[in-house]
């Protein structure tokens, strides 16, 4: 049976625009990859009659809602009593949920509010969804032919509920295992791939295929049904291969979380170091590299080198090169890369200078104009770029650049030194 499903997120600084609905785009790919389809996505604020009016339309139209949201402590949380309203279902206090609220509070060394034991009044008859994350339990039922699934708002705690709590609900919903297998791409567009492999996209059935543009990358996903996951995946396999046989260079891994994550674990598998200097992307690229757990066994530290003068004291470009060329230039990109590999003694180091706008440089380089460079001890390349006008786009792009000549270095694919 093919499900529909309706995402109704809970709270009125959604409607304000005080916080981004995150919870949603998580949840959507997190269904689609279980193979089933999101129709709706509503938001709606902290108000009984405007959430009720929400949940009897989805009751219409889709057999599986998924609110987010709204089970908090607070006079303002409201989601389970609407829903319980909804589908005529009592509230009764859960002991085991108000144990759990307890123990949260007490590690915490702080003493349980009355109000937080509302967050223990539950559907009767309803699936618990532990909340390992925080304190409000989520909540999973079934009425006539719906079912209904609550997770808590925040984003941290709603993802880890989701994949650890509701997939597993989901799971049971469906008509035998879906399974699928996302291949990363860097160097090519979306509408690139979606022209590329039209036919074939066209012509599946089981697997499928589609792709998912990510920031400066693209997703490729294979969704496979079958009665086993062993059965779905020897339905992905042959499709994942005839994609990498045709994409070469372009797939940089298959289920993984990012580019720099991928670049890590060559770095440590062939136990090489690794730094950066950065000027446009304000350091851009030694963040997203110590947001990784393990990052210290190969970064060994970055340079933000934002003034054309710190470009010659701390990374030694040669001023004359600064003069005649200019800080966004293909032969300081260069030397900023050979500068970052001596000032942090590493194996291999990145550079980025780019023109972050949003007026044209000094010397009338347009906005978006990037030199990204990677120095190893056997040459260095440099990478001229166009990013646009959209400042953070030109940082992201900057990085995921830097990220891929490091990349294809440690692949040992062909570049050419200057």
């Amino acid at each position: 049976m093919s499900h529909i499903a309706e995402l109704i997120a809970v709270g009125t600084e959604l409607l304000l625009g005080s916080i981004s609905n995150t919870d949603g785009q998580m949840l959507s790919q997190g269904l689609s990859a279980l193979g089933i389809n999101v129709y709706y996505h509503t938001v709606v604020g902290d108000n009984p009659q405007r959430l009720k009016a929400a949940i009897e339309l989805a009751k219409t139209r889709s057999d599986i809602i998924i609110t987010t949201g709204g089970l908090g402590p607070t006079c303002d949380d409201l989601t389970k009593n609407v829903l319980a309203e909804c589908f005529g279902k009592k509230l009764i206090r859960d002991e085991e949920s108000a144990r759990r609220i307890e123990a949260y509070f007490k590690a915490l060394g702080r003493s349980v509010t009355e109000n937080n034991y509302q967050q223990a009044m539950l559907p009767e008859g309803c699936t618990i969804l532990a909340n390992d994350w925080g304190t409000a339990p989520g909540v999973a039922f079934e009425a006539g032919s719906i079912h209904v699934v609550m997770l808590p708002g925040p984003p941290r705690e709603c993802r880890a509920m989701f994949e650890h709590r509701a997939v597993p609900y989901l799971k049971q919903l469906a008509d035998g295992e879906i399974l699928s297998r996302s291949l990363r791409l860097f160097g090519i567009g979306e509408s690139a791939v979606e022209q590329l492999l039209r036919e074939e996209m066209n012509a599946m059935t089981n697997p499928t295929l589609a792709p998912y543009a990510n920031e400066g990358e693209v997703e490729l996903r294979i969704t496979a049904k079958a009665d086993t996951q062993a059965e779905a995946q020897s339905l992905i396999a042959p499709v994942e291969q005839q994609l990498k046989d045709r994409l070469g260079p372009l797939v940089y891994g298959a289920d993984v979380p990012s580019l720099e994550s991928v670049v890590l674990e060559k770095l440590k598998a062939k136990g090489l170091t690794f730094g950066c200097a950065e000027s446009c992307t304000g350091g851009l690229i030694a963040k997203r590299m110590t947001d990784l757990p393990g990052a210290s066994a190969a970064f060994r530290g970055g340079v933000v080198s934002y003034a054309t003068q710190v470009k010659h004291t701390v990374l030694g470009v040669p001023e004359d090169l600064l003069e005649q060329f200019g800080a966004v230039s293909d032969p300081v990109a260069r030397a900023m890369a050979q500068g970052a590999r001596k000032v942090l003694g590493c194996d291999l180091a990145v550079s980025a200078t780019g023109v972050a706008g949003p007026d044209p440089d000094e010397r009338g380089n347009p906005v978006g104009l990037i030199f990204v460079a990677l120095s190893a001890p056997d040459g260095t390349w440099v990478r001229e770029l166009q990013a646009g006008g959209i400042r953070e786009r030109s940082r992201t792009v900057a990085a995921n650049h830097a990220f891929d000549l490091v990349r294809r270095y440690l692949d040992g694919l062909p570049l050419k030194a200057t």
